[in-house]
């Protein structure tokens, strides 16, 4: 029947039953043959013929709109079928996690995913946004999660997992408030946690991103950013004593700044293990 749905398509698509049958390599008796024998097993007309053309009736209609995803589906199944059946024996997947955005989400994936699918050796690697940038581009990796600094490209798989809100952290003496404005920022230093070769793309980021218009303090841990303000996420927060400073969130305008995770992966490199931990990874929020 798969083979008959498949003619069926191609008839409606190409209008003609002489087209169709080239299409597929078979004669047009053939291709005729098959669809009357699929309208048999059916027992329903699909076509309203009319001489040399045809119309579609309401059956014939509603079997093609919906011939068309079971094939395209089982098309799917068995294309990842086959690769499923090509891969290596020991297969290696390379992942590598945002390394300030925290670990349960993904070691809980990694966990079920290593479960499932113990042929698959799993090595993984943390980073920055922009270290994990360039594994992922240079093939060092085969999928990062990470936040999202850039417009998406159309050369990555790009799957959307959550987002949060942006939070200023500041002294506990600043004035209480339920929201802050960039703007109100401009006199008090901004604090980048970062080490010396990540400073210039953070710095940039929280210019064009956030519209961050203090001058940028760099230092390598929470505990030194003493002086000034910084900038985390609701995700991120919990790595704060609120005992010593407190948290406002981040707004531009009237819209709360929002900072969105992702998934990548390169579209030329999508594969079963891939796409599967990527979805693992997606239950996970």
């Amino acid at each position: 029947m798969f083979q008959q749905m498949k003619y069926f398509i191609a008839v409606v698509d190409r209008h003609n039953f002489t087209r169709a049958a080239e299409e597929n390599n078979i004669s047009q008796s053939a291709i005729s043959q098959q669809i009357k024998e699929l309208e048999n097993m059916l027992d329903v007309k699909l076509f309203d013929r009319k001489g040399r053309s045809f119309e579609l009736t309401a059956a014939g209609e509603f079997f093609y709109q919906h011939a068309k995803e079971v094939v395209k589906t089982t098309n799917e199944l068995i294309d990842q079928t086959q690769k499923i059946g090509k891969l290596p024996i020991n297969y290696e997947l390379r992942l590598g996690y945002l390394s300030n955005f925290g670990t349960n989400e993904f070691l809980h994936t990694v966990a079920h995913f290593s479960q499932m699918y113990p042929e698959v050796e799993v090595k993984i690697k943390s980073g920055t946004h922009e270290q994990l940038f360039e594994l992922l581009k240079h093939d060092r990796i085969d999928l990062a999660f990470s936040d999202q600094r850039r417009a998406l490209s159309n050369e990555y798989h790009n799957e959307f997992l959550t987002e949060t809100d942006f939070m200023v952290v500041l002294p506990l003496n600043y004035p209480d408030n339920n929201r802050i404005l960039a703007t109100q920022l401009a006199d008090l230093s901004c604090i980048l946690i970062v080490n010396e070769t990540q400073k210039a793309a953070e710095e940039q980021y929280y210019r064009d991103a956030l519209g961050i218009k203090s001058r940028f303090l760099t230092v390598t841990t929470i505990d030194e950013a003493q002086k000034g303000y910084f900038i985390v996420n609701k995700r991120t927060q919990a790595m704060i004593n609120k005992e010593t400073v407190k948290t406002i969130p981040l707004y531009a305008g009237d819209i709360p700044l929002q900072q969105n995770y992702y998934t990548y992966w390169k579209q030329d490199n999508s594969g079963f293990y891939i796409e599967k931990f990527a979805e693992l990874l997606k239950k996970q929020f």
